[in-house]
């Protein structure tokens, strides 16, 4: 936790209060959207979806709809590659520039300086690169294997792993193109809740020091 914090990065908030921060990445968009930004509605849940730029282009209508709906996009890179094997700065640059630019003409706002390298994938001189930009590096303390489309886990997987595992101060990382995610969130904010866990956001994750 310290190592990373050198370079404005980390994967938890260090604390013994039952705080959590909600994240999503989004590669590309299935439908599972609006299931999802419902259930954050109803639980009054502010989460940050980490976007792929390609999504950003193809969906620029869908990014408006999560940013109105008071959520933050954060920046995933344009074609999500392995970024450790990206060396020069002005490739690390153009990778996150680029989706900066699109976000602008999506939403005419500028970019949260938000950032989660693709799989978690990085490097040392990455998180420095990040930083000089201006970014605080997101990864995560919990997640699950969401992400395969034909092979998505069962309800009682889902809550197995990601009630089990929940901990004061979790960045919970799961995917929005994920059909079960989609279907258990309503439920799931609740048993977090019940357990007595509340929501925040990145951004008073930074405000608090945490990053």
């Amino acid at each position: 936790m310290e190592e990373l914090k050198k370079y404005n990065a980390c994967h938890a908030a260090d604390t013994d209060e039952k705080k959590i921060y909600l994240t999503f990445d989004a590669g590309y968009d299935n439908g599972n959207m609006p299931a999802i930004l419902n259930a954050l509605h109803k639980h009054q849940v502010h989460a940050t979806f980490f976007v792929v730029g390609t999504l950003i282009r193809e969906k620029p209508e869908l990014i408006r709809e999560i940013v109105d709906a008071g959520h933050t996009i954060g920046n995933h890179t344009m074609t999500h590659p392995d970024m450790s094997g990206i060396s020069t700065k002005e490739a690390f640059q153009k990778q996150l520039e680029d989706v900066e630019v699109l976000y602008k003409e999506a939403t005419g706002k500028e970019m949260t300086k938000f950032y989660r390298p693709p799989q978690g994938i990085y490097s040392v001189e990455n998180l420095e690169m990040a930083k000089e930009m201006g970014y605080h590096t997101f990864f995560w303390s919990l997640a699950y294997v969401d992400w395969y489309q034909d092979k998505q886990p069962s309800k009682e997987e889902a809550f197995e792993k990601l009630l089990g595992r929940i901990h004061p101060g979790a960045i919970v990382l799961l995917h929005s193109t994920s059909s079960t995610n989609a279907s258990i969130l309503d439920e799931l904010l609740t048993k977090w809740e019940e357990m007595g866990y509340t929501f925040g956001t990145l951004e008073e994750f930074v405000a608090s020091g945490s990053a």
